[in-house]
């Protein structure tokens, strides 16, 4: 798995389920983030950009095909629907409300990857950034390159946006040292790169000494992970 592996939304609501899918995804090399139902997931979507959802269908409160027809057709992300439900009704209606293809549980795991695989195959990839990500009471906009803090600016340094952007259009992502320092041009080696962490994550952090959104990987490096 790397920073351009194709990014997944895994939303269920059986949590069982959602770790069995994140960890099979993760080993087949997709980025995983999951949403317990379709008020997390519209808050995953308007923060990270991803490749594919799949996405249940009976979930409590709004329902899977619910969420698919209030996304379209301003979302374009292909939706492969996750159902109990096998009768072709229940497929011609997932179809037209806007989903791009339809398995029926239980699945085998093997299954539900090559159907990923060939959905992305299809649809080309969305390589915009996300326009904005939160990190608690910070807002990150990618494209202005400007961290907001309620309604006042945080100055950042030129080393500090550039990481916090190179983070943030990989987030979810574990980025090595090497990696970040050539990306964002950070000058004097590993040591430097450490340094640039630090110091934002005291500006993004509520508590730098234990971080929860510029987190360390061990034996990887590091991985921004927004709300």
């Amino acid at each position: 798995m790397t920073a351009d592996s194709p990014h997944i939304l895994v939303v269920d609501d059986d949590t069982r389920l959602r770790g069995l899918l994140r960890k099979y995804l993760s080993d087949s090399g997709f980025r995983v983030t999951t949403a317990g139902g379709a008020a997390e997931a519209r808050a995953q979507l308007a923060s990270l950009a991803f490749d594919l959802i799949v996405l249940d269908v009976m979930m409590p409160g709004e329902s899977g095909l619910s969420l698919v027809q209030s996304l379209r057709p301003a979302c374009e992300i292909p939706i492969l629907l996750l159902t109990a439900m096998g009768a072709p009704e229940h497929r011609v209606r997932g179809f037209e409300t806007g989903a791009d293809d339809y398995l029926h549980k239980p699945f085998e795991p093997r299954e539900l990857v090559l159907r990923i695989q060939s959905i992305l195959r299809r649809v080309p990839r969305e390589t915009l950034p996300p326009p904005e990500i939160r990190l608690g009471d910070c807002r990150f906009d990618v494209a202005r390159e400007q961290l907001v803090r309620g309604l006042d600016v945080v100055r950042l340094t030129t080393a500090e946006t550039g990481l916090l952007k190179v983070l943030a259009e990989s987030a979810g992502a574990p980025l090595s040292r090497e990696e970040l320092g050539r990306r964002c041009a950070i000058a004097g080696g590993l040591r430097a790169v450490d340094v640039q962490v630090t110091r934002l994550r005291r500006k993004i952090e509520p508590d730098p000494k234990l971080p929860r959104y510029l987190q360390t990987v061990r034996g990887k490096g590091y991985v921004l992970r927004p709300d």
